[in-house]
């Protein structure tokens, strides 16, 4: 009985570690004439992994679109007063829209995306993402590259994250 548990437990591990590998080796995005397309799968977090592509390519500064299934989203309703996000999870939904943008700040790549999701019964949800994770099937996001860098900064007395425009005159 024993040497049967741990034959289930190694083939379970071996199992797991193979889908791990293969999971890790599959293409995340591909180079466009515009920028770039990435195509996620079911469990990967897409905002680290726009986040990556960011850093991997250097990208300066960036506008973004997708479609896709995910297994969770939680959205942040930013609260002026408290100046902190009230965030939402939904789980199961299909995003019918996301739009956002790549820029810098001190600490790195600066994410800053909306969208809007739906569950099985057609019902809507939207607004600034904090969080997405892939579902069953797929997330597709476009990625259109700008060449002029841009920043983000924390602007009071609001305490929000404020895209920097580079103006010249």
């Amino acid at each position: 009985m024993k040497v049967l548990k741990n034959t289930i437990l190694l083939c379970t591990i071996l199992t797991v570690s193979a889908f791990s590998a293969q999971k890790k080796d599959i293409c995340r995005y591909t180079k466009t004439e515009t920028g770039y397309l990435m195509v996620f799968r079911q469990g990967d977090d897409v905002i680290a992994g726009i986040e990556n592509l960011a850093k991997n390519e250097n990208i300066p500064f960036a506008s973004f679109t997708g479609i896709g299934f995910a297994s969770e989203v939680t959205f942040g309703f930013y609260d002026f007063d408290a100046k902190k996000f009230n965030p939402k999870t939904f789980n199961k939904v299909e995003m019918g829209s996301l739009t956002g943008s790549i820029a810098w700040n001190e600490k790195g790549p600066s994410i800053h995306v909306h969208g809007v999701a739906t569950d099985n019964r057609f019902n809507a949800y939207g607004g600034h993402i904090l969080s997405l994770h892939v579902g069953t099937g797929s997330m597709e996001i476009y990625v259109t590259v700008n060449d002029q860098k841009l920043e983000r900064k924390i602007e009071q007395p609001l305490n929000a994250n404020v895209l920097q425009l580079n103006c010249q005159k």
